[in-house]
């Protein structure tokens, strides 16, 4: 008897959201009228996702930016030519009075809503929860709950999960995906992602066992899954490599403000010195040039593992020496940091070292003789006898550089007769398209032909202070590889300081589209791949 009442329940649900999303044949008239024609969406299965081209839309974004999503921007969105929307979406909007196991009928209607608009315009929509019960990539605040570890946490979860598999069941996936967690981060393993992951996948299937489910890699969803290939679910990578570029001057990221300008392509100098046991990446980072006057070198010390003794040396000749061993307590360092994983302490450092190059030295090599390894910021040249809030000729140093530097990306030619518009500095790691090819997409392609699970870019875009040609350049770069690979992609955000409308740059000729500001040089790259 219970079984068949909630057969009937059921049933009953699946008609009220039939007749909720169901298009009066008037209105589906207007709007077949009012927008061009686009190819009808291609099926979608975990094996292979289609090759989606469009844009993330953020109205349920936070709890406090909620508001409801609106036609006019699917409208927009598939007038310029694109079928997907990926809706990044907070938990905390639909539950009742921040009661976690209550959700509220009236605000799932407004993504009901968002659902029936791609539909009614012929485009894909991605539901993610970007915050999740108990995880959040977003810091602000801090979900006190923990979904990786909590069996209570993943039993509310997965109840929200299976509501929205309920919700929408009998919808094609040409039309509907579900993303489980928005970029889970480098604390979590990929066992602890399989057994979170599983558990979702379970209670959606349940409910609506053909559903397409995808879900984001590992660290912040730069890195493929392979376990879960087991689950057939497909997966999603990210389009913020390097995060100079994408995330320059971004606030909500620490340190960003202290970068450089971004340029791209653009070459780049190791921030990490290994000591002589790593053979084959161990080098010292050589300045070569004209030192024509006694010269005050800044090295910046921001991390150092085990033991580090660092040395510079003019012309071979030895000008400095300073050993770090970090430990647990109070030093030199900033913080104490104790390495589970390899047993030795990796304390983090704000330690600004100087050492004194004697006038005629060519070449200036920073080493590390002993030890494990250091990173180091960046570094600064300026003469000896300057003032000491005088500018320095600065060179920054790159983390996005891989761990195991080639020793020639550490030979740099300094010129210490550069204008204000001139680099002191050339050499480094060539960061352009095929850089980015090897480093951000072909370990995906490698996982999709592996594990026969399709893949494709959730996020992807630059904040409204990088340079608005290098933004150009870099995104076209980066679309020119994802076709390459077949990956379909979605630009964080339509409206916004990623998108291609109101993105608030200051170094853009705008023009007026439907009341917004459209950024038509970076619209007719995304279009044209």
């Amino acid at each position: 008897m219970q079984a068949f009442a909630s057969t009937i329940a059921a049933a009953a649900l699946a008609l009220t959201l039939a007749l909720t999303l169901a298009l009066p044949p008037a209105m589906a008239t207007t709007h077949a009228a009012d927008t061009p024609s686009l190819p009808e969406l291609p099926d979608a299965t975990p094996e292979k996702l289609p090759r989606w081209r469009g844009f993330n839309l953020l109205e349920c974004f936070t709890l406090g930016g909620f508001k409801p999503f609106e036609e006019k921007d699917f409208r927009m969105i598939r007038e310029l030519g694109f079928n997907f929307v990926r809706l990044p979406l907070d938990y905390r909007i639909w539950i009742r009075d921040g009661d976690w196991s209550r959700l509220d009928e009236e605000r799932l209607k407004e993504i009901d809503k968002a659902v029936e608009y791609g539909r009614r315009h012929n485009i894909h929509v991605n539901i993610n929860f970007h915050r999740a019960p108990g995880y959040s990539v977003n810091r602000n605040p801090v979900e006190k709950a923990n979904i990786w570890t909590e069996p209570e946490t993943q039993r509310i979860c997965a109840m929200h999960w299976a509501a929205f598999a309920r919700r929408y069941k009998g919808i094609p996936n040409r039309n509907l995906s579900f993303n489980l967690f928005n970029e889970p981060d480098q604390h979590v393993t990929e066992a602890q992602y399989l057994a979170v992951a599983r558990l979702m996948c379970e209670a959606i299937r349940a409910e609506d066992p053909d559903r397409l489910i995808i879900a984001d890699g590992l660290n912040w969803g730069n890195r493929p899954a392979p376990a879960l290939a087991e689950l057939r679910v497909a997966q999603a990578t990210r389009g913020y490599v390097p995060f100079t570029v994408s995330h320059y001057m971004a606030p909500w990221v620490a340190g960003t403000d202290k970068l450089s300008i971004p340029t791209w392509p653009a070459q780049r100098v190791p921030a990490i010195l290994h000591g002589p046991h790593r053979r084959e990446a161990h080098a010292a980072l050589a300045l070569s040039g004209d030192f024509p006057a006694d010269m005050l070198l800044r090295m910046h010390v921001i991390q150092v593992s085990s033991l580090a003794d660092l040395r510079v040396r003019a012309d071979g000749k030895e000008v400095f020496a300073h050993r770090m061993q970090p430990g647990d307590g109070a030093g030199e360092w900033k913080k104490a940091v104790y390495s589970e994983a390899y047993k030795i302490w990796q304390n983090e450092y704000d330690l600004n070292l100087s050492a004194t190059i004697p006038a005629g030295t060519k070449q200036v090599q920073i080493l590390v003789t002993e030890g494990d390894w250091l990173r180091m910021s960046e570094i600064g040249l300026r003469p000896r006898n300057a003032r000491t809030d005088s500018p320095e000729h600065l060179l920054k140093l790159s983390p996005e550089v891989s761990f195991l530097p080639r020793p020639e990306w550490y030979n740099i030619a300094y010129n210490s007769k550069a204008t204000a518009l001139e680099s002191p500095f050339i050499g480094g790691e060539m960061h352009d398209r095929e850089w980015l090819w090897r480093t951000a997409v072909e370990p995906w392609v490698a996982f999709e032909k592996t594990q026969r699970r399709g893949v494709m870019v959730g996020e992807f875009g630059a904040f409204n202070k990088t340079p608005h040609p290098v933004v150009l350049q870099w995104v076209e770069d980066s679309l020119i590889n994802w076709k390459r690979a077949g990956f379909g992609w979605a630009l964080w955000n339509f409206r916004g300081s990623f998108g291609v409308l109101d993105s608030g740059r200051a170094d853009v000729q705008y023009e007026d589209y439907q009341g917004h500001k459209l950024d038509r040089r970076l619209l007719e790259i995304l279009q044209k791949y």
